[in-house]
């Protein structure tokens, strides 16, 4: 007799706790073979595939591409063993609602399933993990609709998407006349951290999401309702026997002041302004480069360089027999040269301990744009490297960063970051720490440019190079005397003969 397994969202690792579905790579339907990719997520890291670790046929499939999910809600459910066939469903294949009954799902007793040995963090696929029954409290309502003895056949677990928007059908916003026994049906951090800057009790919410739970479109959605009636409102949504939907606002309470939650301003858009959600890599990188703002207090020297020198001794390389030797390998090299002399550099600061830890290896961040949005991919020990094995791992890193295939463990663990922004054909700029790091350097466009040249005027390959660091862990002078060892190399690449 087949079983239906409920296959999760898995923890992907580095503190994500929610990932947006970019596109399914299998229907309802469609027979999937153990250790096969399913789903095609984008985290605030990296796009992942991830595998189901079932072989059978899959019998639903949970939240529409472009929906939110956190960690640990389901992804779909899929049939295994005899008489899986007979789960196909016989019409409106599409359908991606909860198929698979409460009926349907095996007791713990029962479940065993193949193992692949591949292993996602959070989930292993020898065992199917037991199933437990979850209890909800009295007076909270179910994500799915009401009266309904299935998961849901269009909405259920759809997350916000079910409805089309937000706290609909199957979520709602209380209004605070409905106190919420128990906890509050939350996982992500972010939820709650949104709820709180915003002063919102999510007691008042029921979640849209698996099981009520809410996610962070329900605490947009309830902040939009609040910032539309001029103060602090909430709104209940519900069917009308004629299939229209009711939407009334409940007043704020008596006496409260009619204030906009914060980071809702201005929510009405006017027409031909367009509002784009800062989340994924996007919402990543925000955040980060806000955080670094804010906690790092920075300063940035820069230096005109006569590159002349460097850009004919990678002629000269590469003219030789061999693999090509990259520009931004060889600025690798002369960083890592350079941090050798300046540890200072090469560390961060541990605000809680009040310590500077400086890193006795480098694994150097660059910083990579790609379609999704600005990336710093990291090479791990730099400083282990030649030229040559550097130019292998930019390459391999950027390609995999321009096909969204890195992985957040080549996004993370940086400890100072290479910036060559001059691909942009811009001279200079002054580059925000990448957070928790301390420096990094950047480097503009290599140009012709009139320049003094042993006592005379002539055209000399020039570039700015900038260095923005956290003055926690050095001073001035530190600072100059790294950027003037870079500047040194790069004039003169035979300065680089005394450390290699």
């Amino acid at each position: 007799m087949a079983q239906v397994l409920e296959f999760k969202l898995p923890d992907l690792g580095e503190g994500l706790t929610e990932a947006e579905i970019v596109r399914w790579l299998v229907q309802v339907g469609d027979v999937v073979a153990v250790d096969q990719p399913v789903v095609e997520v984008e985290t605030a890291k990296a796009m992942v595939e991830v595998p189901c670790p079932y072989g059978g046929v899959v019998t639903a499939r949970f939240g529409e591409e472009g929906a939110e999910l956190p960690v640990g809600a389901p992804l779909l459910t899929v049939a295994v063993g005899e008489g899986a066939e007979g789960h196909r469903p016989a019409a409106d294949p599409g359908t991606d609602g909860g198929a698979a009954r409460a009926g349907e799902q095996p007791g713990a007793g029962e479940r065993r399933s193949e193992g692949s040995g591949n292993v996602l963090v959070g989930y292993g696929t020898s065992e199917a993990p037991a199933r437990r029954r979850r209890v909800r409290p009295q007076g909270r309502a179910s994500g799915a609709t009401a009266g309904s003895g299935t998961a849901g056949s269009g909405t259920a677990g759809a997350g916000p998407s079910g409805a089309g928007v937000p706290g609909r059908a199957n979520g709602r916003v209380r209004g605070a006349a409905e106190p919420v026994d128990g906890p509050v049906p939350v996982i992500s951090p972010l939820v709650r951290r949104l709820a709180r800057e915003n002063d919102l009790d999510l007691r008042e919410l029921t979640g849209s999401g698996p099981d009520g739970l809410i996610l962070r479109a329900d605490v947009e959605y309830a902040l939009r309702a609040a910032a539309a009636q001029g103060g602090r409102a909430t709104r209940e949504a519900g069917p009308h026997p004629d299939g229209t939907v009711r939407e009334q606002a409940l007043a704020a309470t008596a006496g409260a002041a009619a204030t906009e939650p914060a980071g809702v301003a201005g929510s009405a858009v006017p027409p031909g302004d367009v509002r784009i959600p800062l989340k994924g890599v996007r919402g990543a990188v925000a955040d980060k480069l806000a955080r670094s703002r804010r906690e790092i207090p920075d300063a940035t020297c820069w230096v005109d360089a006569d590159a002349t020198e460097l850009m004919r001794a990678r002629a000269a390389m590469n003219a030789a027999s061999g693999p090509k030797i990259s520009l931004v390998a060889l600025l690798a090299r002369i960083c890592t040269a350079a941090l050798a002399r300046f540890p200072e550099l090469n560390s961060t600061v541990d605000t809680q301990a009040r310590e500077i830890v400086r890193f006795d290896h480098v694994h150097l961040g660059f910083a990579a744009q790609t379609d999704r949005g600005l990336v710093v991919p990291v090479v791990r020990d730099a400083h282990a490297r030649d030229a040559e094995a550097l130019t292998s791992e930019f390459a391999r890193l950027t390609e995999a960063a321009r096909a969204g295939r890195l992985t957040p463990g080549e996004l993370t663990g940086g400890t100072f970051t290479l910036n060559n922004y001059g691909v942009f054909g811009v001279d200079g700029s002054t580059p925000i720490v990448n957070h928790p790091e301390a420096a990094m350097l950047g480097v503009g466009r290599i140009v012709p440019k009139p320049w003094v040249h042993e006592g005379e005027l002539a055209v000399r390959q020039v570039v700015q190079l900038s260095l923005t660091f956290d003055h926690r862990v050095c001073d001035g002078g530190t600072a100059g005397g790294f950027l003037r060892y870079v500047a040194d190399c790069v004039e003169q690449p035979a300065v680089l003969l005394r450390t290699l």
